[in-house]
């Protein structure tokens, strides 16, 4: 009985809440459908209230365009405020441009002051409601810039429509409602002005000016014509200037316009009045006493990271060529703002590739994320940076180093200066033609005597700028080359730097840059980096010099200046290595002893050339032999260096005598040396004389190396294949070696040919007629090897230019081909550096600079100008010559 009760009241309570269940949905339901009516609604309404007013607005500039009567202020602001209440971007572009179009035609009107846009900023009831309204207008034309793209004919002309507007109501030079008795309203109309200038600020106005004009200057042709930079500038200049250059703006500006690439060449080029105009302001010394605080700098570095950074630097220095007075006034500030800027771009420049890094046209592998929108500009970028190393501002930097006199008393000092003629007078076409001009004054050999306080302002001034180079070297990695040559530009820089060196310290030279070595201080950072620049620019220099102009004209530094610099060179790698101070270099350090180690092997291998030291000048007296072969011995790691980077301060004598025992312990190590208790391996070989050479090949080129160490006994059979009497004891094998040393190198073989004159051996361009050439070279090389290793000596007078292709000279940056010109063929050498020498217009010779060569009994002319080709010439001699362009004729020069 009660089951049956609670089976209905459970039924009865089911139906109940699944009725009220049903009757909520229900009213959800009839909830969300008023709902989707009324949002319905209110957007059909809203479409419709939009398609009325844009109805209105296209009959209003429809009428206006049509010559009717000129519209006034009032329904102009009216119906500019419908506009904005339903403005959509995509869908009111043009009826905002007939807008911005009709407002500056109000402005133009004359004599109206109802039709003037700008006099609803006198109504009572309407100031608030104007400067709303135009903040927003000006808003949307900030809006329309950052998409415009200025190469785009059709957006140059909005680009122009939107500027004239931002220049026409943020500044009321141009407001007729102030001309006259107006004038008293000025003061006001200013203040209105700088409140939408501050709006648009901190709305990111200069962010909108950077894309514009990044869009319009990055690349090599600026898209922006005249009108649009001036009126860019202009805009952006307006908030610093009214706000009195304060710290906040000039931040702004230096971020967002300064460091736009090649601004200022484009400003130059364009517009030269804006830049009249940063010098009234004095908007350069300005920049630079802002950056001149690390941490404003640094903050400003860090915003821009390093593309932009870079920009911001080259747009200073272009800056800094202009304003010479500022320049000479600002120079320690100028030179510290540089290095700080070089130096963060320094931090994040990559000596190779990795997953981390991307390539830059400047600073080459850079680990920060690179802009390849700026790549366009790299070149008027580039071209900005090299007013730095420009002879103008190495004028105005190096200034106390340039003013001192190399002059040899008073007497020759007071010498009338020798009349210039016209065309010397005239500026060279050619950068390096100026470096080898010969210097005319008579000055004392330079030698370091010392004097000078290191901590000076002239000495400390110098070192800033010696910095500023060498951290620009550094830095700016693909340009490496361009920088040495400006440096070296001035014939009379590096000798007076040298002077300057020289009378560094109580003592000069040496002894104080050693002390600076083991002094971890910013003073003997700033020394060394001195001593790096000069050696760096002076190995670029003797590289690029002929003989002619080291030993005859003695250009820049005289021979006996040469002597003192390479014993001073000499000493300093030599105290660097044997005081243990490279066996842990890093950074700087090693930079430092790469830079000196450097200049001193261009001088020595330049000595070793043609002789301007005395004789023993590069041997170290106080390094005594028996210690240097007991620290071997110990495999101390200061003799390994020793013998790896300068091994020509050890006598000849001693270092031959070194490599036998070398060879000997070798052997011993290997056992190749006959001992009581046992025999070294012997390789037999038979040669037939009458194919020496082809049976050495083939029975010597597949032995091992160490098999080639080891004894080789040699037996000569004849022709009828019967043994020739007699037992190798090294006498044979002896003879072996000389006799086949002798067939390879003969010119007959084609595998190496004789230099004319002093007839040395080189390989053969056309070696490659036997079928196994390289295998031959191998073989010959594995000969040459053998009588070294067993002290054989062999007559093969290798060409010199042959000598440092072996030695791995040609790796090196500043290994020059030409110098070694003259051991391959001294009258080619002479014809091609006469033209250095030639005073006339090299074009009037009419000349290709080309080179016959004989190849198979023919000759081939072989164009040495870049795109040349390589043409066949009939001619009786092989002679090296230069080609003129008519008549097929031969000249030379």
């Amino acid at each position: 009985m009660f089951s049956a009760s609670q089976s209905s009241r459970a039924q009865f309570l089911d139906k109940a809440r699944q009725a009220r269940e049903e009757r909520r949905e229900l009213k959800e339901r009839e909830r969300a459908a008023v709902q989707l009516q009324a949002l319905v609604r209110r957007f059909l309404c809203r479409c419709r209230l939009q398609r009325e007013i844009r109805r209105e607005v296209e009959e209003f500039f429809g009428t206006n365009e049509c010559g009717s009567s000129k519209r006034s202020a009032l329904s102009v602001f009216r119906i500019a405020r419908k506009l904005l209440f339903v403005f959509s971007p995509k869908e009111d572009k043009e009826r905002f441009e007939k807008l911005c179009r009709c407002i500056l035609n109000s402005m133009d009107v004359e004599n109206e002051p109802k039709v003037w846009y700008v006099s609803l900023a006198l109504s009572k009831d309407l100031t608030l409601l104007w400067i709303k309204q135009i903040k927003d207008i000006l808003w949307f034309c900030c809006e329309f810039l950052k998409q415009l793209k200025p190469d785009i004919l059709q957006d140059s002309k909005l680009v122009n429509l939107h500027l004239t507007m931002l220049v026409t109501f943020t500044d009321t030079s141009t407001w007729k409602i102030l001309r006259g008795k107006g004038e008293t309203l000025r003061p006001a109309m200013n203040h209105i002005c700088a409140n939408i200038m501050g709006h648009l600020n901190q709305k990111g106005f200069y962010s909108v000016l950077q894309i514009l004009l990044t869009n319009g200057l990055a690349r090599s042709r600026p898209s922006l014509s005249k009108g649009s930079l001036t009126a860019i500038f202009s805009l952006a200049l307006r908030p610093v200037v009214a706000a009195q250059f304060s710290d906040n703006l000039l931040r702004s500006f230096l971020i967002h316009v300064m460091s736009v690439p090649a601004i200022m060449t484009h400003l130059a080029t364009l517009t030269p009045e804006r830049l009249a105009v940063i010098e009234s302001h004095d908007l350069f010394r300005k920049f630079i006493l802002f950056l001149s605080r690390e941490s404003q700098c640094r903050d400003v570095c860090v915003c821009l990271e390093g593309s932009h950074t870079l920009c911001l630097l080259g747009n200073l220095v272009f800056l800094g060529s202009l304003n010479d007075r500022v320049l000479e006034e600002e120079t320690a500030h100028f030179v510290g703002v540089l290095i700080q800027m070089l130096s963060y771009c320094q931090k994040y420049v990559s000596q190779k590739k990795s997953n981390l890094t991307h390539w830059h046209p400047v600073l080459g592998w850079f680990s920060q994320t690179v802009d390849y929108g700026l790549n366009e500009s790299m070149p008027l970028l580039t071209k900005q940076l090299q007013h730095l190393w420009g002879v103008h501002m190495i004028r105005i930097l190096f200034n106390d180093v340039l003013s001192k006199k190399l002059l040899e008393n008073q007497e020759i000092a007071q010498l009338p200066a020798q009349p210039i003629s016209p065309q010397n007078s005239l500026p060279m076409k050619n950068l390096f033609k100026r470096a080898f001009q010969k210097s005319a004054s008579v000055r004392n050999i330079l030698k370091p005597v010392g004097g000078k306080r290191v901590d000076s302002a002239e000495v400390q001034k110098v070192c800033s700028i010696c910095v500023l180079y060498q951290t620009t070297l550094t830095t700016l990695t693909q340009i490496r080359l361009q920088i040495l040559t400006g440096l070296t530009y001035l014939d009379d820089l590096l000798p007076k730097l040298w002077a300057f060196i020289c009378e560094l310290g109580p003592q000069g030279g040496l002894k104080l840059f050693l002390e600076c070595l083991n002094n971890d201080t910013e003073e003997s950072k700033r020394l060394l980096a001195m001593l790096m620049l000069f050696c760096d620019c002076s190995r670029h220099l003797i590289t690029i010099l002929d003989d002619i102009e080291v030993y005859e004209e003695q250009i820049s530094f005289k021979l006996e200046e040469l002597v003192t610099i390479s014993s001073f060179l000499n000493s300093f790698v030599f105290k660097m290595i044997w005081d243990g101070i490279v066996e842990n270099a890093r950074g700087e350090t090693l930079e430092l002893f790469h830079s000196v180690h450097g200049w001193l092997m261009v001088l020595y291998e330049r000595d070793c050339r043609r002789r301007f030291a005395p004789e023993d000048h590069w041997l170290r007296k106080d390094l005594k032999p028996s210690v240097l072969f007991q620290e071997l011995d110990k495999d101390k790691k200061r003799a390994q260096l020793l013998l790896q980077y300068i091994p020509h301060v050890i006598p000849h004598k001693n270092r031959v005598l070194l490599f036998r025992n070398m060879v000997t312990k070798e052997k011993e190590k290997l056992g190749l040396v006959e001992t009581s208790s046992a025999s070294p391996h012997v390789t037999h070989i038979t040669i037939r004389r009458s194919r020496m050479l082809e049976d050495g090949y083939e029975q010597l080129r597949q032995l091992s190396q160490n098999a080639m160490k080891g004894v080789i006994r040699v037996k000569f059979v004849n022709d009828l294949g019967v043994d020739e009497a007699g037992i190798d004891q090294d006498g044979v094998f002896k003879e072996f070696l000389e006799e086949i040393i002798k067939k390879v190198f003969d010119p007959a073989l084609n595998l190496f040919r004789t230099t004319s004159g002093d007839e040395r051996l080189y390989p053969s361009p056309t070696s490659y007629i036997h079928e196994n050439y390289l295998q031959l070279f191998e073989f010959v090389g594995k000969m040459l090897g053998k009588a070294v290793y067993e002290g054989i000596v062999v007559d093969v007078p290798f060409a010199s230019f042959f000598l440092s292709q072996l030695l791995g000279h040609h790796h090196s940056v500043f290994y020059s081909s030409v110098d070694e010109l003259p051991s391959l063929d001294s009258e080619f050498y002479k014809n091609l550096t006469s033209i250095k020498r030639y005073d006339g217009d090299i074009s009037d010779l009419g000349l290709t600079l080309s080179y016959d060569e004989d190849v198979m009994g023919q000759l081939v002319c072989h164009e040495l100008v870049p795109g040349g080709k390589t043409i066949p010439v009939t001619n009786e001699n092989n002679t090296s010559e230069v080609k003129g362009t008519q008549s097929g004729r031969f000249c030379r020069i």
